[in-house]
């Protein structure tokens, strides 16, 4: 926050007569009141719609000390805390958020939304099958992704599926944050790892999405493969149930933020339960919007890139003409390791001369910070679903998975939701690949080595790479990344 100062120059003037000389003396200056803290848009939207009720706000703090206190001093609920950047959750009255806005150390007052999921394997496209085959990572295994989990921000997943069999989901957390299914303001429960998390209103959309990101390879009753981007890695998912709302989305991220190095704790193995190396989050605000740096979402994804995560954002379902930006905001931000995924359209043929998805989110034409980094199939994806859940149902193609009971599991989804969790599977191969790569350099060789299919708007050179307001830098390649980066050839 810019703290704006008045300064008064003051000058008292002391005349003393008789034998002592005359003197000026100067006042201390008086420094006028900082300014309230600033509140984010969703905030102002808030307040103008309020009730007098309590409401789920953030107060961010130059420490999380302050935060902290300003909640405690203005008599707001606490509802959970991220101690790393500062922020506290809290519930608060329209009188008690202006309250805050003086309190001592508060920098930032931010709002909860709703977000919506952005709901469409090909590794034929991405040659990821390709570099599994022909590469080895640093643990001399096959290029699968073996040695990292990832984690999977979404409705949850049904660990009982076929595609996660074998102890393939090694941590399942559940973000009670003021979701539809509680009104507990406790935020993160442990679940047992067999339990079905994706059974809510609208559920099976984090069942298809961690399938694409590493679901075990099947074949489908009609002999179609299907297999996860990284099949050999683990997964930790996290539920925020049907309705994703920022709170409880950051709650996931700040779980993510506090667990990584050691998600199922320091008593597992590094073998049994990998560090995790990537988040996908394919969900975000209708419309796009304007990156907020000062968002939460911003700074938890910052913390995590410096920690040696990347952030991976579907770039949203908006389509547009690129007069404005509809691309999802927190994967505007232009930190290396924060990577937003437009939808490619392979026409079901496995070619990487396909389209851009007309639903996938533009940016604006004249602001290269708004376009997304790169594509990744997105359109008529197969993976895992249930046909009772209700994104499942909308699928367009169900099939039978591998098992005699098994009617129905598969099904075939199109949008940017389908696009990120192949490149967060990808992101797993890379690390495998180098283990001491940064988030930024998996970020430089994605974009550098992406084959730049013609469709769509045309290429500029931006920052060194030539991208385009639709689609990126192009279509991701498995094979020339990985070998970029360090992969071995087998």
């Amino acid at each position: 926050m810019t703290l704006r100062r008045a300064r008064r120059g003051l000058l008292a003037g002391l005349l003393v007569s008789g034998m002592v000389a005359a003197a000026a003396v100067t006042a201390a200056p008086v420094t006028a009141a900082a300014a309230p803290a600033p509140l984010s848009p969703s905030l102002v939207e808030q307040l103008a719609s309020a009730t007098g009720a309590p409401m789920p706000m953030m107060v961010h703090g130059a420490m999380v000390d302050d935060a902290q206190a300003a909640v405690q001093g203005t008599g707001m609920s606490t509802v959970t805390t991220f101690d790393q950047i500062g922020v506290v959750v809290a519930l608060a009255t329209p009188g008690q958020v202006q309250q805050a806005r003086n309190q001592p150390g508060v920098t930032y007052l931010e709002g909860d939304q709703p977000l919506e999921l952005f709901t469409a394997t090909s590794n034929q496209a991405t040659r990821g099958a390709e570099a599994a085959k022909t590469l080895r990572g640093a643990n001399k295994q096959p290029l699968d992704g073996s040695g990292v989990s990832l984690a999977v921000i979404d409705t949850g997943i049904d660990p009982t599926h076929p595609a996660f069999a074998g102890g393939k989901v090694v941590r399942n957390v559940k973000s009670l944050c003021l979701d539809e299914s509680s009104t507990d303001t406790g935020c993160v429960l442990d679940v047992p790892t067999d339990v079905d998390t994706d059974t809510l209103s609208g559920g099976g959309h984090g069942t298809h999405v961690n399938g694409i990101a590493a679901g075990n390879p099947v074949t489908l009753s009609d002999g179609t493969k299907v297999s996860g981007a990284a099949p050999g890695s683990k997964i930790v998912s996290l539920s925020t149930g049907a309705v994703v709302l920022i709170i409880g989305a950051n709650s996931s991220l700040n779980w993510v933020l506090e667990n990584h190095d050691a998600p199922c704790g320091p008593a597992a193995s590094a073998t049994a339960c990998p560090p995790i190396k990537a988040v996908n989050n394919s969900y975000g605000p209708s419309g796009g919007g304007e990156f907020d740096p000062n968002s939460a979402t911003a700074k938890l994804q910052r913390e995590l890139a410096d920690e040696g995560v990347v952030t991976v954002w579907a770039a949203g379902n908006d389509g547009g003409d690129g007069s404005e930006s509809l691309t999802n905001p927190p994967g505007q931000d232009l930190t290396g390791g924060i990577l937003s995924v437009a939808s490619y359209h392979d026409s079901n043929t496995g070619t990487r001369d396909g389209e851009v998805s007309e639903y996938s989110s533009r940016g604006a034409a004249d602001d290269p910070s708004t376009w997304p980094d790169l594509s990744a199939p997105g359109q008529n994806i197969t993976s895992a679903c249930r046909p009772q859940l209700l994104i499942c149902s909308t699928g367009m193609d169900p099939q039978n998975g591998p098992g005699l009971l098994d009617i129905g599991t598969y099904n075939t989804i199109s949008g940017t939701s389908m696009a990120a969790p192949h490149i967060t599977g990808i992101v797993a191969q890379l690390f495998q690949a180098n283990p001491d790569a940064t988030p930024a350099e998996i970020e430089e060789v994605l974009k550098s080595t992406a084959h730049p299919y013609a469709d769509g708007a045309d290429y500029e050179t931006v920052d060194g790479f030539a991208t385009s307001p639709d689609k990126g830098t192009g279509m991701v390649d498995v094979v020339e990344a990985a070998t970029a980066i360090g992969a071995s050839d087998r």
